[in-house]
């Protein structure tokens, strides 16, 4: 393999990875806008940033630019997304189904 086909798989490795980083960003935008984060779930998000991280170190074991830009990119927003869900996301429903607003969002 010549060093022109790393430089494409490079290129394809930084435009996937731009993608699905970028995607997070309308649902850190529209937490931030909203200030809500009920929807968020805990269980995902945090499994999901677990296994960002490690793709990360895999990245970094292996040098390789595009894992370790887009996933170190990526577990900052859902760092960001388990931080908004704890600050925008603890509203408690009563039996109706309304939310009734905690003391900091008062």
């Amino acid at each position: 393999m010549n060093s022109l086909d790393f430089v494409g798989h490079d290129a394809l490795g930084l435009a996937a990875g731009a993608l699905t980083t970028i995607a997070f960003v309308p649902q850190v935008v529209r937490i931030v806008k909203t200030r809500s984060a009920h929807d968020i779930s805990w269980g995902m998000f945090s499994l999901f940033s677990l296994g960002i991280a490690l793709w990360l170190w895999y990245g970094i074991r292996l040098a390789a630019l595009p894992l370790i830009a887009s996933n170190a990119i990526t577990l900052v927003l859902a760092l960001a997304i388990l931080c908004l869900k704890w600050r925008y996301g603890r509203d408690t429903r009563t039996p109706g189904g309304t939310v009734r607003e905690t003391k900091e969002q008062a």
